[in-house]
């Protein structure tokens, strides 16, 4: 289950970021965090469907050293946890992920085998903090995150304006805290989460397309009967 973890990471990094984090107003930077809140809020209320190109970096601060992946996403948010996610990881190598009403199935061509499983039973001792996220609510987020930190405006590659934030937990997490760049739409384009030994997984949405009609078919992995089948 440990490569298993890879894709699973990056979706609940980009899931995260979909939900409506609360902003908490400060003196000094109370027109920027406003700003932010409503640009945020109208993107949630109005998306309907997603599809960008998706990059991650994983870092590793012992052997400052980053792994590559690349990739698509597709995204339709629904209630609860019912949304709709087809991850699809190009390179290094092959790898989908498919994630309907709640159950995923994790493909690997390259070993004929699919793992099928409910995402509300994924366990990952490290993990297990940033995978919760997929499906929290407001209230959730505001209980589990302070005041947000270094809000401040951003372009990231490509010259792509962004606000960026910083999240801390509140109590106890696998990680130390998340960074989120949020462009002028309201759609969070990056997120970082920084973990307690200083690696850090990155997660970058480019060639975004909102709100485009999404065949719901294509999260409904239809594999070969030779393809292993191991719950998960």
């Amino acid at each position: 289950m440990k490569r298993f973890v890879t894709p699973i990471l990056a979706l609940a990094l980009f899931v995260v970021a979909l939900v409506a984090i609360p902003l908490p107003r400060t003196d000094a930077q109370a027109g920027l965090i406003s700003s932010l809140y409503t640009r945020m809020q109208r993107n949630q209320q109005t998306l309907k469907s997603l599809s960008a190109d998706i990059s991650m970096d994983k870092y590793n601060s012992q052997i400052r050293d980053s792994d590559k992946f690349y990739g698509t996403v597709k995204y339709i948010p629904v209630g609860g946890k019912s949304a709709f996610v087809r991850l699809e990881w190009t390179s290094p190598q092959h790898e989908i992920l498919a994630v309907a009403n709640g159950a995923y199935v994790f493909y690997r061509p390259r070993l004929g085998q699919a793992i099928y499983g409910n995402t509300s039973q994924v366990k990952s001792a490290k993990d297990n903090d940033v995978l919760a996220l997929l499906n929290m609510s407001t209230t959730q987020l505001k209980t589990r995150f302070n005041d947000l930190q270094d809000v401040r405006e951003e372009n990231l590659w490509g010259g792509v304006a962004t606000t960026h934030f910083k999240a801390v937990p509140k109590n106890a997490a696998s990680y130390n805290y998340i960074e989120v760049w949020v462009d002028a739409s309201g759609m969070p384009v990056q997120t970082k989460m920084v973990e307690k030994n200083n690696d850090s997984t990155t997660v970058r949405l480019t060639n975004v397309s909102k709100n485009q009609t999404i065949d719901k078919g294509i999260f409904e992995l239809k594999l070969d009967s030779n393809v292993k089948k191991v719950k998960g």
